[in-house]
């Protein structure tokens, strides 16, 4: 539908979507529940955790000395973390999101849709908020995962969020082919406030391998100029070189920002993506 029609006929349209996006999305997150455990983490709070070795630097008044009785190594009492923690959450919507090889795979942007809903699926099943990153107050309980998707439908832009608090965690879905110097400069605000957290990278096997053959023109979805080739297998080698290490930089980048890195294909599951994403969620799974 044209962003010239009237706004509730989009809001319509929308609505229209959004049922199936997170029908799918709880589907995949209760697969995924079923293999994790809750997000259970040492902080201030009067539940028990566990017992832990006493490590250096810890403070001695914190040993359990009836558990440490038991054994010939000193142990802490924690307790659990009883706040909520808030997540944002951020989808690319650039035009080349909306790109599949192929009808029987997703689009990146689809599949970014539904491994953020389902992830926030997980996550307010844990007790924690969500929101999406430029999209206002934070969201939880099991009713918040439409209104979400509705929120995602509207979201547009660069991941930038000055209402963010500083050490906020957030995970941002992309394919991240931009050139470096665009992204640091895109992810450098989030860096400075302190967010921490995870890149999704998202890509079609096709722009991994370039598997097509002979004469062929591109055309880039963002409206660029289009690009003919002869004989694109003479570029192939080339081409997979410069995305290795466009993967390879881009990791590097990630890192120097206090984010990690994941990377998902739109032919693979998104319960393998989302699982792996979900662990680098828990305690010290991210910078």
């Amino acid at each position: 539908m044209p962003r010239e029609a009237p706004l509730p006929l989009r809001a319509e349209a929308a609505a229209a979507r959004l049922p199936p996006l997170v029908v799918a999305a709880e589907r995949v997150a209760a697969t995924v529940m079923g293999g994790v455990h809750g997000r259970r983490r040492a902080g201030q709070g009067d539940a028990f955790w566990q017992f832990r070795p006493l490590l250096a630097g810890d403070d001695a008044a914190r040993v359990d000395w009836r558990q440490s009785a038991k054994s010939d190594r000193l142990y802490l009492r924690e307790s659990e973390w009883e706040s909520a923690q808030t997540v944002a959450l951020w989808r690319d919507a650039a035009p080349g999101m909306d790109w599949s090889g192929a009808a029987s795979r997703p689009t990146k942007r689809a599949r970014a849709d539904l491994l953020l809903i389902a992830l926030a699926a997980l996550l307010l099943r844990g007790g924690e908020r969500v929101r999406l990153v430029g999209g206002g107050r934070g969201l939880s309980g099991r009713g918040a995962l439409p209104a979400l998707a509705m929120r995602l439908e509207a979201q547009s832009g660069p991941p930038a969020d000055e209402s963010l608090p500083r050490h906020a965690r957030a995970v941002l879905f992309g394919d991240f082919l931009a050139p470096l110097p665009a992204l640091r400069e895109a992810l450098a605000p989030l860096a400075a406030a302190g967010v921490r957290g995870t890149l999704v990278a998202l890509l079609d096997p096709a722009e991994e391998t370039l598997p097509y053959g002979g004469r062929v023109r591109f055309e880039p979805l963002d409206g660029t100029d289009a690009a003919l080739v002869p004989r694109v297998e003479g570029i192939r080698a080339l081409y997979e070189e410069r995305m290795a290490a466009h993967r390879e930089a881009l990791g590097a980048l990630a890192a120097s920002l206090g984010f990690r890195l994941l990377s998902h294909r739109t032919d693979h599951p998104p319960e393998a993506a989302l699982m792996a994403l979900w662990q680098a969620l828990a305690p010290g799974g991210t910078r």
